[in-house]
């Protein structure tokens, strides 16, 4: 995820940045100061994690089994944390330069993209034991599951592909040339199609899963540097995180037109979607973090403020409501921050 802050790491500089403290918020479009500016967020705790205080990336939660994953791609490892109990159960390691984790409930597994190795690690989510190694192309980091065809669609940033793979038997069984650098890959459980981020080319790829071919390509007008996704399948709704110039798209699916645009957080990256609440959170690398209020079609921004420093991940319980932000003040240890709405 954000290729700009990971071609530093392969400079071989050290990445300061995931997350750190405390989250304010004011209306959007507007600095992080003054009266009223805090986020309708309640923080419930603050829970140390294990490692190295270096950079964390993609969350992925089981619900059901209240398991948070946490991709530590500084340690190149796959954190475990118990949502229920408030603490760390496992940490799997070998995981090289860990980017994307994704678990899929169907299977009971856990996905891990190792961009240091250019792998997809497969992991049993009872035993927390690796049980598959695929090659998954240059640069592998955000995935989708397809359901019906048991594929797994990895996006390949820097070879500017789709890897597939099919999950029973772990192999790769095809390559979806994109024509541009890749950004975050979702599944649309409506159309049964794969949509891909294709940054460079400033448009959205839509991809047929028994083919997997690319069958339309949406362009994105407004778009620069189109890396974040998040589609709402109830509202027919596609959010698209654009890194270079700071906006959020808000593109119907059913027209293939955008409805409107938002400047968000700077530098956005990660996006996650409380559906019963409607709530719409946009977290980026500059610490900042947007959200919004979806009903319906209708999307209208409630705050932007400053997260801490390389604010870019979160994941949301759309049960119990609550947030994860993993956290990397610029000293000290990491900490997971559990916030909840204030409605």
């Amino acid at each position: 995820m954000n290729l700009k802050a990971d071609r530093t790491l392969r400079r071989g500089l050290v990445v300061l940045g995931a997350f750190a403290t405390l989250f304010v918020a004011m209306p959007a479009c507007s600095s992080a100061s003054g009266p009223g500016s805090q986020l309708p967020l309640t923080t419930l705790a603050e829970v140390p994690l294990p490692g190295r205080a270096t950079r964390w990336d993609y969350a992925s939660l089981d619900e059901r089994h209240h398991l948070l994953f946490l991709a530590h791609l500084g340690d190149s490892a796959v954190v475990v944390f118990d949502t229920a109990r408030r603490n760390v159960v496992a940490t799997i390691p070998d995981v090289s330069s860990v980017h994307g984790v994704l678990y899929v409930p169907e299977l009971d597994r856990v996905y891990a993209s190792a961009t240091g190795t250019g792998e997809v690690v497969a992991i049993d989510a009872k035993t927390f034991k690796v049980a598959a190694r695929t090659p998954a192309g240059d640069y592998p980091d955000g995935m989708a599951y397809a359901p019906d065809v048991h594929k797994l669609y990895v996006s390949d940033e820097h070879g500017g592909t789709d890897t597939v793979i099919d999950v029973r038997s772990n192999a790769r069984v095809a390559t979806i040339p994109l024509g541009g650098e890749v950004g975050n890959t979702q599944y649309d459980p409506v159309t049964r199609h794969i949509f891909a981020n294709v940054q460079t080319r400033k448009q959205l790829a839509e991809i047929d899963p028994l083919t997997d071919k690319v069958i339309s390509r949406i362009n994105l007008p407004g778009a620069a540097g189109n890396h974040g996704l998040y589609i709402d399948d109830a509202s027919r709704l596609a959010f698209i995180a654009c890194e270079d110039n700071s906006k959020l798209l808000v593109l119907d699916l059913t027209s293939r037109k955008l409805r409107a645009t938002f400047d968000v957080a700077d530098d956005p990256d990660v996006l996650a979607f409380d559906a019963s609440l409607g709530w719409l959170y946009v977290a980026g690398e500059s610490g900042e973090v947007s959200i919004f209020k979806v009903t319906g079609q209708a999307v209208r921004p409630l705050a932007t403020a400053k997260l801490g420093p390389n604010a870019h991940v979160v994941a949301v319980d759309g049960t119990t409501h609550q947030a994860y932000f993993p956290l990397k003040p610029m000293l000290g240890t990491s900490k997971l921050r559990i916030t909840r709405p204030r409605l």
